[in-house]
C-alpha cells in the first residue's frame, strides 16, 4: 500500500527556519487583490509599509509555505502520485497576531491519515513559533485519490449544515486576469496556475486560480466587511475547497454573522454561483 498510515504518523517531523519581511507581506496582499483603489485608506493598511498589518492567511505562504504539502508527501510511509493529489481543505489557528517581519521555526508533520474508501486523506500540520512562543498552526487536508480502502478510520466529517436564511452581507470581488500570475510569486509555482498546456493536461480548459488565493481573498473580505478591518480579531479560519475559480471571474461572498463567528459561502458569479468555498467559518473576538 503506497500509504502506510502507522509509519506516516510515527515519522519524525520536518523542522526548518522560515523568515519573512514587509515585502513578502505586501506581495501576498497584492496577490489576493489588495490595493484597489490604490489610495483608499482601508487598502493602504495592506500595501503601505508605514501602516502595514498582516492578514492572518499570510501564514499559508510565510517562508514560501515551508515545510509544506510537497515535503509532507515525501514523509516516510507516503508514496503517492502527485497527479492524484487534491487540496481538499485548509484550517488556520492564530495564537497571536503575525508580525510584519519575523524569523520562526516551522515544524511539519502528518497529524492524521483517514480512509475515505476511494481516497485517503492526509492532514498535514505545520506549527510555527518564534522566540516569543507559538504564532500559528496550519492544517492542510490533502485528498489522495485511489489510495483508500484499507479499513482505517474514516475521520470526522467536515461538512456543516448550510446557513439558514438570507446572508447578512453579500460582497462581490472581481478577480484580475493576472491574479494567479501575481499570487504565485508568493511561493506556489505549480504550472497549473500559469501554463495553458499544463492546465489542459490536468483536465482544465485554462489555468485555474490557487485555492489558497481564493481563501485569502475571502478572509480579507470578511475582515474588511464585518470586523472593521482589524486583522487581529481573527482567531481561526477554516474552509473546504468545493470547486475551481478561473482568473477573470467574480467571487460572490455571502456572510452570515453569529456570536464570535462568521459563516461564509463563496461561489463563482459567471457560472451560476458554482460553489468555490464551502463549510467556511471565521472565528473572531
Amino acid at each position: 500500500m503506497p500509504i502506510d498510515a502507522a509509519k506516516a504518523l510515527a515519522a519524525e517531523p520536518h523542522t526548518g527556519e522560515i523568515t519573512w519581511d514587509r515585502k513578502d507581506v505586501q506581495l501576498y496582499h497584492l496577490g489576493i487583490g489588495a490595493g484597489i483603489p490604490a489610495t483608499d485608506p482601508d487598502e493602504l493598511r495592506y500595501t503601505l509599509e508605514s501602516r502595514l498589518h498582516v492578514l492572518p492567511s499570510f501564514a499559508t505562504v510565510a517562508g514560501a509555505g515551508s515545510p509544506g504539502v510537497i515535503s509532507g508527501l515525501s514523509m516516510p510511509g507516503v508514496e503517492v502520485d502527485l497527479a492524484k493529489v487534491l487540496h481538499g481543505g485548509q484550517s488556520l489557528t492564530l495564537h497571536r497576531p503575525i508580525p510584519v517581519a519575523g524569523t520562526a521555526t516551522a515544524t511539519g508533520r502528518i497529524a492524521a491519515v483517514y480512509d475515505k474508501g476511494k481516497a485517503a486523506v492526509l492532514v498535514m500540520r505545520t506549527e510555527v513559533a518564534d522566540a516569543d512562543g507559538p504564532l500559528w498552526t496550519n492544517d492542510a487536508q490533502i485528498f489522495v485519490r485511489g489510495e483508500g480502502g484499507w479499513g482505517g478510520d474514516r475521520g470526522p466529517s467536515t461538512r456543516t449544515d448550510p446557513p439558514a436564511g438570507d446572508s447578512d452581507r453579500t460582497v462581490e470581488r472581481a478577480i484580475r486576469e493576472d491574479q494567479a500570475l501575481l499570487y504565485r510569486l508568493s511561493g506556489d509555482w505549480n504550472p497549473l496556475h500559469a501554463d495553458p498546456d499544463f492546465a489542459k493536461l490536468a483536465g482544465f480548459e485554462r489555468p485555474i486560480l490557487h485555492g489558497l488565493c481564493t481563501y485569502g481573498m475571502t478572509l480579507k473580505t470578511v475582515v474588511d466587511t464585518l470586523l472593521g478591518g482589524d486583522v487581529t480579531r481573527v482567531r481561526s479560519y477554516a474552509t473546504r475547497f468545493a470547486g475551481v475559480v478561473f482568473p477573470g471571474e467574480t467571487l460572490r461572498i455571502r456572510m452570515w454573522q453569529g456570536e464570535g463567528r462568521v459563516r461564509v459561502a463563496v461561489g463563482a458569479v459567471e457560472r451560476d454561483d458554482a460553489p468555490v468555498l464551502a463549510d467556511t467559518i471565521v472565528e473572531h473576538s
